[in-house]
């Protein structure tokens, strides 16, 4: 960005020519990422249905940026790896957001959202809000499907999402070391793609809240898709009587857990297990 106020750094000269660092290259951007953005977020309207989940509770007196605006705002800068709220306060001056989020570029009027004011979005957003935008993505997901597809993989993990001071539902988790949020990760495991997420604390989820999250997935897909047969896929800590219990009264729903080895169970694993090894091995015979 131009700054006409910085003066001129002068350096010693090299043969008799004269080096200087001067800030005034008129508009200047390192990042265009959010122009690609923007484009694929037209085509596929992903903040748009993402800010029609928030209720704006603001006066209308006093708001200068739409919730849409706040959000493609954050979401590109979150993809240009500006992860830190606070990096607003500059990007907010940067022609090529500008341009991301619709406005004229070095315009009086296209300045946009400081990090104070995505501090205040992100802390008058409601449960039944989140609720909303994590409903949100599952239906971005099956808008994804021109057709119904005949079978998806439901991939379920939990990861950590380190936090850095005293957040409220932030535990100490033994697994990962340290303090952290634990939130559940949806993904198709056939296309790799994002189904949805659910923040919650740090520990370890127990088998009902499992279920009930799961349970809510689930009933939004087989109410698009009634035909399609859906995998449950997880470690073996999905491994719990509440979450195969969902796929009980719908024959087109299986699921695929991990399971915990233990020295009982292996023992009763292992002739299954030899079987196996010598149909794998006479199969890799067969294909030489």
């Amino acid at each position: 960005m131009s700054d006409s106020n910085v003066p001129p750094l002068r350096f010693n000269p090299i043969d008799g020519l004269t080096v200087r660092g001067d800030f005034d290259g008129g508009a200047l951007s390192s990042d265009v990422g959010p122009l690609l953005l923007r484009s694929v977020d037209e085509q596929i309207g992903l903040t748009e249905r993402l800010a029609a989940a928030i209720s704006d509770r603001r006066h209308s007196s006093y708001i200068r940026h739409e919730v849409a605006d706040l959000l493609a705002q954050r979401i590109y800068q979150v993809a240009s790896a500006y992860e830190d709220g606070n990096d607003a306060d500059t990007l907010r001056l940067d022609p090529m957001f500008q341009m991301g989020v619709g406005r004229v570029p070095l315009d009086a009027d296209s300045v946009l959202a400081s990090g104070a004011t995505f501090s205040r979005l992100e802390n008058t957003v409601s449960a039944q809000d989140i609720y909303r935008m994590a409903a949100a993505f599952v239906d971005q997901f099956i808008a994804g499907y021109a057709e119904p597809p005949d079978a998806i993989v439901l991939d379920m993990d939990h990861t950590d999402d380190a936090t850095h001071g005293q957040q409220a539902f932030r535990f100490y988790n033994h697994h990962y070391g340290g303090y952290c949020y634990l939130p559940l990760l949806l993904f198709e495991g056939l296309s790799g793609r994002f189904i949805t997420a659910a923040l919650r604390p740090g520990k370890r989820p127990t088998g009902a809240e499992n279920a009930m999250i799961i349970g809510r997935v689930l009933r939004r897909l087989r109410q698009a898709w009634p035909d399609t047969h859906i995998l449950l896929r997880g470690d073996s800590h999905f491994a719990n009587p509440e979450l195969m219990a969902l796929t009980v009264d719908d024959p087109l729903t299986d699921f695929l857990f991990g399971l915990g080895g233990n020295a009982k169970l292996n023992r009763r694993a292992a002739p299954i297990l030899e079987r196996t090894q010598r149909q794998h091995a006479r199969r890799c015979r067969e294909a030489e």
